[in-house]
């Protein structure tokens, strides 16, 4: 869910140019470094706050709670500030033109700078997950969507008294949705409609588990660290192919990781079964229900699949009219979607991992799926051989098929059953 403002900005921002959507993609490209972050740290707070719910300790649970938000608003404000001072060199790092630096540098550091408010949802949905309570995660972000969605167009274009921004539009209507829901957020953790409730001594701060939360996040976050900084390089790696290509891959990823939503949620569901019922001393179970959720994505992945193969350049169409930039953003659908089967696997198994509070080794597998492969792999066929962006798109799905083959054997060995966390 927390893609839809990509989405929804990409989808205005698309009609003010090729240099605006290219300047969202870089922008994007740079904050999933931050998205590993703040998914790395959620995966250590989902991992904590089901073992305690799974442990029949909602107590624990809302302390763990606690000392998340606490520990979110220090790294989050923090890495704010510097933000807003290296803003405006992260699109000149990232190769973007004279032209797109100087439409782009607003929304950069609106949005790079606020960073906080991205981390605190991310958190914050991490502690819903963990006490099984998905639904009021889901509301949070449909709030702030919602929000969003009402706001680009007003903010970009001009309504009434309110004058066109453009770009920056977009980039303060994401802001204020995202606000909006973290409030939210607060607002039904404090109220306790679900199993954690953030009253008492449960508000005290605890160095021992904000100490704890560090040391299981780190794995998540060097996992997820692993995986968005070559994003950030395969994002370079396409700048050089010119503005037209590098707006039809940033379309293409933007609708790619829209559609495959259910599947993150159907994975991330698995990583809290697996905590509770481990906390609940019932492996094989977790076990159970690790193959089952395998299962069913697998089959929604065939339905993207065959989606993306047969209408992919329909997809691209809606954010693009440009016949060079609806080429590029298909064909990026299409050679994704040829993986699809496969990884619905491997998203599944390396969330099972860290619910267990294994993050050590999708970390490993990451590193050598997308650093050691991906990325010299994706070099040599767009360069070397002179594929160009498709040579990157065929990289891709290689270094997903190697990583859902290495955590298949890896979650056969069993020993994610044994993590103590």
């Amino acid at each position: 869910m927390e893609s839809l403002f990509s989405i929804c900005d990409i989808y205005w921002v698309s009609k003010l140019g090729t240099n605006a959507t290219a300047a969202i993609g870089l922008t994007e490209s740079v904050l999933t470094l931050y998205y590993a972050l703040a998914v790395g740290l959620s995966i250590a707070v989902t991992a904590m706050v089901s073992r305690r719910i799974g442990e029949k300790r909602p107590e624990a649970a809302a302390k763990v709670a606690a000392q998340t938000i606490y520990m979110g608003l220090f790294v989050g404000i923090a890495t704010g500030i510097a933000c807003w001072f290296a803003a405006p060199h992260v699109l000149r790092w990232m190769g973007a033109s004279a032209e797109i630096i100087k439409e782009g540098s607003g929304y950069a550091r609106i949005i790079l700078s606020t960073n906080v408010v991205i981390l605190m949802l991310f958190l914050n949905n991490a502690i819903f997950r963990g006490a099984g309570d998905p639904a009021l995660a889901m509301r949070a972000l449909w709030l702030g969507n919602g929000i969003n969605l009402v706001l680009d167009p007003m903010l970009i274009f001009g309504f009434g008294p309110i004058p066109a921004m453009g770009l920056t539009g977009a980039a303060i209507a994401s802001v204020t949705g995202r606000s909006v829901a973290v409030l939210y957020q607060i607002y039904q953790l404090r109220r306790g409609t679900g199993q954690v409730r953030l009253v008492g001594t449960a508000l005290k701060r605890d160095w021992a588990i904000i100490r704890r939360l560090v040391r299981v996040s780190v794995g998540g976050i060097a996992q997820m660290a692993v995986a968005t900084s070559s994003w950030v390089i395969m994002m370079r790696y396409m700048a050089k192919f010119g503005s037209d290509a590098l707006a039809g891959y940033t379309i293409g990823i933007r609708i790619v990781i829209f559609t495959i939503l259910p599947s993150w949620g159907l994975s991330n569901a698995a990583a809290t079964l697996v905590g509770q019922h481990l906390g609940a001393k019932l492996p094989d179970r977790a076990a159970r229900a690790v193959w089952i959720t395998g299962c069913y994505n697998m089959a929604f992945m065939m339905v993207v699949t065959i989606n993306f193969v047969l209408f992919g350049d329909v997809f691209v169409g809606f954010f693009s009219k440009d016949p060079e930039v609806i080429a590029i953003g298909g064909q990026c659908l299409r050679v994704f979607s040829y993986g699809y089967l496969l990884y619905g696997w491997g998203m599944v198994m390396t969330q099972a991992f860290n619910g267990a509070g294994d993050t050590t080794t999708p970390t490993w597998i990451n590193l050598i799926a997308f650093w050691i492969f991906q990325l010299p792999f994706a070099w040599w066929l767009a360069f070397s051989q002179g594929h160009g962006p498709n040579g990157i798109f065929w990289a891709v799905i290689g270094a997903d098929t190697l990583l859902t083959v290495m955590a298949f054997i890896m979650f056969m060995r069993g020993t994610w059953k044994t993590r103590v966390v």
